[in-house]
C-alpha cells in the first residue's frame, strides 16, 4: 500500500513539473528581442558583482536556446580578467551527461541533436581542451523555473543533474549558479529527489541564495 501511495505521489509530482515546464518555457519564448537584450544586460550586471564570479578562473556557461536568458555578454569581461570559458557538450557514448570544452572565437562548432550549437566532439575529445566538472570553479546553468526557496526545475533531460550528482558528496566542486528570466519565477516548485542544489539563482531582477 505504501509503495502504491509513493508511486502515485511521484506520478502526480512529475505531471505537475511537466505542466509547469511547458508554461514557463512559453513565458520566456514570448519575450521580445528587446526584452531579451535588456534582461541579458541586467543579468550580467548582477553576475559581475558576485564574489564567486570574480574569483572564478574556469567558468562554464551556455549558449542560449528556446528563449533562455543570455549570459554570453559576460564572456568578454571574463576573458579580460584572464578566465577561461567552457561550454557544455553532449558527452558521446554516455546517457544524458555533459563534457565542458574550452570555448574561444576559433572553436569549431556543430549543432547537436537538440539544435543547440556546441564545440565539435572531435575537437573537444582532446583532454587539453576539456575540463571535468569537478575541476571547474563556476558553472552557470540555465533554468526553466525557480522559486524563492532556491528550488529549480530544468528542461527535464537530467543532463546537469547527472553530470553534477557528485556535488552532493565530499571533495572539490564548482560553485553552481542557475540563471533565468524573472518571469520564470513561481511561488513554489514541486521538487524531485535528484535535483542538484544550487549555490545561487540569478535573474534579471534578483539574486537568490538558498
Amino acid at each position: 500500500m505504501t509503495h502504491m501511495l509513493d508511486t502515485a505521489a511521484s506520478t502526480e509530482r512529475d505531471d505537475a513539473r511537466r505542466r509547469l515546464r511547458r508554461e514557463l518555457r512559453r513565458r520566456r519564448r514570448h519575450l521580445s528581442a528587446q526584452q531579451q537584450r535588456q534582461a541579458s544586460r541586467r543579468l550580467c550586471r548582477h553576475l559581475r558583482h558576485l564574489p564567486e564570479v570574480h574569483r572564478a578562473r574556469r567558468v562554464a556557461l551556455y549558449l542560449p536556446n528556446d528563449g533562455e536568458i543570455d549570459p554570453t555578454r559576460l564572456m568578454p569581461w571574463l576573458n579580460g580578467r584572464g578566465a577561461r570559458v567552457y561550454l557544455p557538450v553532449l558527452r558521446p557514448l554516455s546517457h544524458n551527461a555533459l563534457w565542458f570544452v574550452h570555448y574561444h572565437a576559433g572553436t569549431p562548432m556543430v549543432t547537436n541533436r537538440f539544435g543547440i550549437p556546441e564545440p565539435c566532439t572531435r575537437h573537444g575529445a582532446h583532454r587539453a581542451r576539456r575540463m571535468s566538472a569537478w575541476a571547474l570553479d563556476l558553472i552557470l546553468l540555465p533554468l526553466v523555473g525557480f522559486d524563492d526557496e532556491g528550488q529549480r526545475i530544468g528542461m527535464g533531460g537530467g543532463f546537469y543533474d547527472r553530470t553534477l550528482a557528485f556535488t552532493r558528496g565530499a571533495g572539490p566542486r564548482p560553485r553552481l549558479i542557475g540563471l533565468a528570466h524573472d518571469c520564470q519565477r513561481v511561488e513554489r516548485l514541486p521538487i524531485a529527489p535528484w535535483d542538484v542544489p544550487l549555490d545561487a539563482i540569478v535573474s534579471d531582477r534578483r539574486v537568490l541564495r538558498p
